[in-house]
């Protein structure tokens, strides 16, 4: 079995946890696996606009990364992943590599305009026929 390092948090957690009072601290595996599923639980979600905002602050300089990161309670590393990602997304819609994804009202029109395509065709083909029946007189051949 192996001890991982932990904090005094994760360690007075465990302590709780393991019943343990004195002495040295041995992890039981049930006890690292409700470590990890509370740090999971626990892990906060940062929306779309929270990760532009915070990569832009820090591209601005105004305050080094190191400083930024600790004011908004984020991992450096963490930062330094939004950032590569934020501009290879811009890179890329620069030169024309994705294809910009098409907001509600624009899939209502485009929807709309292909059943309005569908009804006008479907009154062709029902005209075409009847333009054919009468040329030939109700189906039967001319020949």
């Amino acid at each position: 079995m192996c001890t991982p390092t932990i904090g005094t948090r994760q360690r007075r957690l465990l302590i709780l946890l393991a019943g343990n009072k004195v002495g040295p601290l041995r992890v039981p595996d049930s006890a690292e696996k409700t470590v990890r599923d509370i740090r999971r639980a626990t892990r906060r979600h940062h929306s779309a606009e929270e990760k532009i905002r915070i990569v832009l602050e820090g591209l601005r300089g105004e305050d080094s990364i190191a400083e930024l990161c600790r004011k908004e309670g984020i991992n450096q590393n963490l930062y330094y992943r939004w950032s590569k990602e934020f501009l290879e997304a811009g890179k890329k819609r620069l030169a024309g590599d994705t294809a910009r994804e098409a907001t509600s009202d624009e899939v209502k029109e485009l929807k709309a305009e292909a059943r309005q395509l569908k009804e006008t065709l479907a009154e062709v083909l029902i005209e075409n026929r009847l333009l054919k029946k009468s040329v030939l007189g109700d189906g039967e051949n001319a020949s």
